[in-house]
């Protein structure tokens, strides 16, 4: 693994960092691989509960694609090449049965945007501006934007910031539900941090449990939800960590959860 994708382990957390500060941490093939590696590495250690991203230097998080990269491609090629591994990336941070939360410390711009959509929990620094500008460049997002963001936001907002490429900023990005919350620049990875660390004091079983619940359901019927739903609890009272936090509650102690 080259220096483009930096992993660390703080205690249950794990940290990636895309580390392109001088293009902004634009996202090319390598990198979306290296990251992807990365991404694999700590859903696979069982030691870790939450991920936690976000980008090198203090102006961005993720500015987006290469553009010079993007020009020189034919769509056939883009198809079976940059944009079959950056879905498959995206893809892979969305249905990942460990909570995930971007800490955004600048601009996130095209597929940076496209890959806080695909995450669970969003902090944003103050400074930090969002958008899908491809618009400009005689494009649209194709990293999985134009579908995510029309199931997050209010379809006409989503269109609006699609159709005229126009960036946001966090303030507005949490006001119509893209994001969760707008810290200072300098405390946005810290505010992440103990989120992650509240979050990975819970079961780890159940948390995956409780993620497939929320992602499947999504894309169902509410009819058919419900029963889903049902049968998802009824999974997570055969597990000790369900019992394990009853008892504790009961005997007014903290509980020891052991991800079974």
């Amino acid at each position: 693994m080259s220096d483009n994708i930096l992993v660390a382990l703080e205690g249950s957390i794990g940290l990636i960092t895309i580390n392109r500060p001088k293009v902004l941490n634009a996202l090319d093939i390598p990198t979306l691989i290296e990251f992807e590696n990365a991404f694999q590495s700590l859903e696979a250690d069982a030691r870790i509960n939450v991920i936690v991203m976000t980008g090198a230097g203090d102006r961005a998080f993720v500015a987006g694609g290469d553009i010079a990269d993007l020009n020189s491609r034919q769509g056939l090629a883009h198809y079976q090449e940059f944009a079959e591994v950056v879905h498959r990336v995206f893809r892979r941070v969305e249905m990942s049965d460990k909570p995930t939360i971007a800490a955004v410390n600048g601009y996130a711009l095209g597929g940076g945007t496209e890959l806080i959509l695909a995450t669970d929990i969003r902090v944003l620094a103050n400074t930090a501006r969002l958008g899908l500008p491809e618009i400009t460049l005689g494009l649209f997002p194709g990293a999985g934007g134009t579908q995510r963001i029309i199931r997050q936001i209010p379809p006409c907002r989503a269109k609006e910031i699609m159709f005229t490429g126009e960036q946001i900023s966090a303030e507005e990005a949490v006001a119509i539900g893209l994001a969760n919350r707008v810290v200072p620049k300098e405390q946005v990875l810290t505010v992440a941090k103990e989120i992650a660390g509240k979050i990975a004091t819970k079961s780890s079983l159940v948390l995956k449990l409780l993620k497939r619940t929320l992602r499947d359901g999504a894309d169902m019927p509410l009819s058919a939800a419900l029963p889903y739903e049902q049968a998802m609890i009824g999974l997570v009272f055969d597990t000790a960590d369900a019992h394990e936090g009853c008892s504790a509650f009961l005997e007014k102690r903290k509980a020891n959860f052991a991800g079974r």
